[in-house]
């Protein structure tokens, strides 16, 4: 079994403030995260070279044979083939960008250790085919291209559960039903992307579907969604009124009536009843967004971009979010009228104003929650959002 360390790089600050809470490699993209893709493509165990206080939590683990590779790059046929080729203090590059290196033991204890390891012989990867997530909107512009390559990894020479003859759909062979997973009285349109329904996943009545989709786990599609792909539905989450091209990690919910869309959310989100993001300018121009490393908002390049927002993020009923907002780590949002396009983490408030979201009510509210979902808010879970706060506390600029 191939020991595989998924490292961070200067692109996980591109990709606050959902990396705030974890490693690149825990994003979701397509069905899987890229975590689980590399675990499927390479048929190793992973494990991680991440910030030094999420270390405890996504530990690193090294053997006598290891691959590094980065966290924000996705696994393909072609890579991986030359992965496995590889050589000993080989290393694959895009440009001056480390993509993959194979260690030794030996060489791993100085890497740790801050020692020399050696030089490298380096390989330009300019030719090879493979996704790489380098911003925050890359998440949802890949998600078709992704969506489509799970697909295909995860059901190849499976058998799907048969469709309930309550349902309307095309593209029969682009729909995957796993076990105990439930679609009654829904429309389901698979010739434009595929249908992946997971386990004990449901889509309810009155749900219209256009692929690609994937739909994890024990999530719910609630009755007369309208859902445009592509987009991923991480486990446990249950989405509800207009969603168009969007990702949500995963024990989220937007439930409600409502649009989403061109949007990433992480863990632990809700979306308040009648909440509306727009994901388009009434001038049709370039969107701007919030840069983190930057620390202002920079050109996308996009004309489609929505709203990103960290994990145990909330917004109240009838919150109206503007063309690309970023909303930080356990901001609670809230009021009449449309709010900045930046709301820092650990933020309580509107247009009106913001005030700090204390720790210690945060904490409370977030212990709630994930015990709905018999989840624990662990002490290793604190020590992160304590140190997120922290980090943070630069831009809640009336605290100063």
């Amino acid at each position: 079994m191939a020991n595989i360390i998924l490292f961070d790089n200067e692109i996980r600050e591109h990709l606050l403030p959902l990396t705030y809470t974890r490693p690149v490699c825990e994003l979701r993209v397509g069905i899987l995260t890229i975590r689980e893709k590399w675990e499927r493509w390479m048929e190793g165990k992973i494990s991680f070279i991440t910030q030094d206080y999420l270390a405890e939590k996504y530990p690193i683990d090294y053997d006598e044979e290891n691959y590094l590779i980065n966290g924000s790059a996705l696994p393909s046929d072609q890579l991986c083939r030359l992965l496995k080729q590889m050589d000993s203090g080989e290393a694959f590059l895009i440009g001056e960008e480390l993509i993959a290196a194979k260690m030794d033991g030996s060489q791993m204890d100085k890497l740790i250790h801050d020692e020399d390891f050696g030089e490298l012989k380096g390989f330009d990867l300019q030719d090879t085919h493979f996704l790489k997530i380098n911003n925050l909107w890359d998440i949802y512009k890949l998600n078709d291209q992704a969506l489509r390559e799970d697909f295909q990894l995860i059901t190849q020479g499976r058998t799907s559960q048969p469709i309930s003859s309550t349902n309307r759909y095309a593209g029969e062979e682009n729909i995957f039903i796993e076990e105990g997973a439930k679609v009654e009285f829904a429309t389901l349109n698979a010739t434009t992307g595929p249908i992946y329904i997971g386990k004990n996943a449901e889509i309810m009545e009155g749900s219209m579907v256009r692929g690609g989709l994937a739909l994890c786990e024990h999530s719910i599609i609630k009755m007369g969604a309208k859902i445009y792909g592509a987009t991923t539905i991480g486990p446990h989450s249950k989405i509800g009124g207009e969603v168009n091209n969007s990702v949500i990690q995963a024990f989220s919910n937007k439930a409600h009536d409502g649009f989403l869309g061109n949007a990433v959310l992480g863990e632990w989100c809700n979306i308040g009843a009648d909440t509306n993001n727009s994901n388009l300018k009434n001038d049709y121009s370039e969107v701007k967004l919030w840069n983190y490393p930057a620390g202002r908002f920079v050109k996308t390049g996009e004309q489609f971009c929505g709203l990103f927002m960290g994990d145990h993020a909330k917004c109240g009923i009838n919150t109206m979010l503007n063309t690309g907002t970023v909303i930080g780590v356990c901001a609670n949002v809230f009021g009449e009228g449309f709010p900045r396009n930046f709301i820092p983490s650990f933020t309580w408030g509107g247009k009106a104003g913001f005030q700090t979201f204390r720790t210690e009510k945060a904490f409370d509210m977030m212990e709630r929650m994930m015990a709905r979902r018999n989840q624990e808010f662990n002490i290793q879970d604190r020590l992160i959002m304590l140190r997120v706060f922290e980090d943070t506390a630069k831009y809640r600029i009336w605290e100063k």
